[in-house]
């Protein structure tokens, strides 16, 4: 294992440097006091949820935060996102429908402090096999408890959906991310969605938060983009990030590769406000601050 993740980067990509932001991001080697469950949740399909899991999760794992990304989409885009083929039997599955132990299931990433708890096709049935068992809204949650303390933040990636995959996910969870895309119709579905927020913390998790909202797809080019921003902004106050990430193509292509933004392109936009979304998160958590960011500097790969 290499001492740092900057020297684990070098070796592997064969770059004598990393962005600015790697290095803000960096660990200040103090042990995370307890872990944070965040869900990525928004029931409008295409506003970028599993693209926001995937690269959060690996920008975190940047910062050396141990990180567990959990697929709960039955279409797996997290799982083969970072380049696991899932194998039946020991997925999201069997640890919800099954009780399967989650410790047995989690698979370890390309990337040093990232692990992921994989998805599979038979998840697209568990709804209705989850019907009759008993606490069904807190299966995640009861399985998440078993291996929590081994980690300083799990990313949970969600279905388009409030069904009862997402119902587990909320009812586990300590905040709420909710991904907003930058066209048209772009706040379409959210005043359900902060019902079931609402209604789950009422019911079944009364801690659950809002971690934040987070602007997707922006294109500057476009004044629709522009107006969405300040609407979002206008609607959700502080709690929407400073970050927006903006369309970039690495960004798209990055999945088809198996691999996180990061590793794919490090230097693209795509990569920097990952990572910055990741900064703010920290320092949201009070796990960074902006006076003990170092400043960029060279590699030694050592």
């Amino acid at each position: 294992m290499f001492r740092s993740f900057a020297a684990w980067f070098a070796n592997s990509t064969k770059k004598e440097y990393i962005p600015a932001t790697i290095f803000a991001l960096k660990s200040s080697g103090e042990r995370w006091p307890m872990s944070k469950v965040i869900v990525i949740a928004n029931q409008k399909g295409g506003v970028g949820k599993t693209t926001t899991a995937i690269n959060l999760a690996a920008s975190l794992a940047v910062a050396e935060k141990r990180t567990l990304l959990v697929d709960v989409d039955p279409q797996a885009n997290a799982t083969s996102g970072i380049g696991i083929s899932p194998l039946e039997g020991r997925t999201i599955y069997e640890v919800i429908v099954d009780g399967l132990n989650m410790g047995s299931t989690i698979v370890e990433t390309q990337m040093p402090y990232l692990s992921c708890v994989p998805s599979h096709i038979n998840l697209v049935g568990a709804e209705i096999e989850m019907v009759d068992l008993e606490n069904r809204e807190r299966r995640l949650s009861q399985a998440i408890k078993t291996i929590r303390d081994q980690y300083d933040f799990i990313v949970i990636d969600c279905p388009p959906s409030l069904g009862l995959l997402t119902l587990n996910a909320l009812t586990a969870a300590d905040s709420v991310l909710i991904p907003v895309q930058c066209e048209y119709f772009a706040l379409e579905g959210l005043g359900q969605l902060f019902s079931t927020i609402n209604l789950v913390k009422k019911t079944l998790n009364p801690n659950l938060d809002i971690e934040g909202v987070l602007l997707t797809m922006f294109d500057s080019r476009l004044r629709l983009s522009n107006q969405i921003v300040d609407e979002v902004k206008r609607y959700f106050g502080n709690k929407v990030f400073k970050t927006i990430v903006s369309r970039n193509i690495r960004l798209s292509e990055a999945p088809s590769f198996g691999k996180p933004i990061i590793l794919y392109d490090a230097i693209c936009s795509g990569t920097r406000h990952h990572m910055d979304l990741a900064k703010e998160v920290l320092a949201n958590n009070d796990a960074l601050t902006p006076e003990s960011m170092p400043h960029p500097q060279s590699l030694t790969g050592s």
